[in-house]
């Protein structure tokens, strides 16, 4: 038998529920804080026409990110979404709630319209994907990869145009080795964007949780993700 190794310790982020304790954790949300410590950098050195959210995850820190990325007179940035899964279920004590795992292979569960018309509308413009978290990385490089490929292949039918600038923003970026690497220019641009670098822990967003009120608890007792 191949040797195991022990799971990454549980955080939890708290969710945007009602105040119910007279602290900075309850008061202002984490994730919040961490969208908008962004925005600043994203609005002025990313300049995003597009959102893409990768789903699950980056539904909420991307719909969180727009309010803050809205400019006055501005209409607000779209958002599109793809669904991409890379964490397979694993057999655990309790049949009912199986944990999860990093899986090898990504399966794309939702993709962009790839229609001329619905493509054409990415061709020469600034997007940026958003995540919850760079984990393996796995998952970022083929959005990046796949995503290029497509609006490349938009962009040559139409006759050419301006290329496409695709950026990343993540809300934590686990300090690991990565199994994905990202466009090398990309990195040397500065178009990638951690709110925050954490240890490899396993993170609980409120998205996820199924008993909030105990999800909240437990993320009042730990630091600050």
């Amino acid at each position: 038998m191949p040797p195991t190794t022990a799971p990454p310790p549980l955080v939890y982020v708290p969710s945007p529920a009602p105040q119910i304790e007279d602290t900075e954790e309850a008061q202002i949300q984490r994730v919040h804080k961490l969208c908008q410590a962004s925005a600043d950098r994203i609005l002025n050195d990313f300049q995003p026409n597009l959102m893409i959210a990768i789903g699950g995850g980056g539904y909420v820190p991307a719909r969180i990110l727009r309010s803050f990325l809205k400019r006055p007179y501005a209409p607000n940035i779209p958002i599109q979404a793809i669904g991409l899964s890379l964490y397979e279920s694993l057999p655990s004590r309790d049949p009912a709630e199986p944990t999860e795992a990093p899986g090898t292979k990504v399966t794309r569960t939702q993709w962009l319209d790839l229609s001329s018309l619905e493509m054409s509308n990415l061709v020469g413009k600034n997007i940026l994907i958003v995540d919850e978290v760079d984990d393996t990385r796995t998952t970022l490089e083929y959005a990046v990869r796949e995503l290029q490929k497509d609006v490349e292949t938009a962009r040559r039918n139409m006759g050419g145009g301006p290329e496409t600038r695709f950026s990343i923003f993540v809300l934590h970026n686990k300090d690991k080795p990565k199994k994905g690497q990202l466009p090398q220019d990309m990195i040397d641009d500065g178009r990638y964007l951690t709110a925050k670098t954490v240890a490899d822990v396993w993170i609980c967003y409120p998205w996820e949780a199924t008993d909030i009120d105990e999800h909240d608890k437990l993320a009042a007792s730990q630091p600050e993700y």
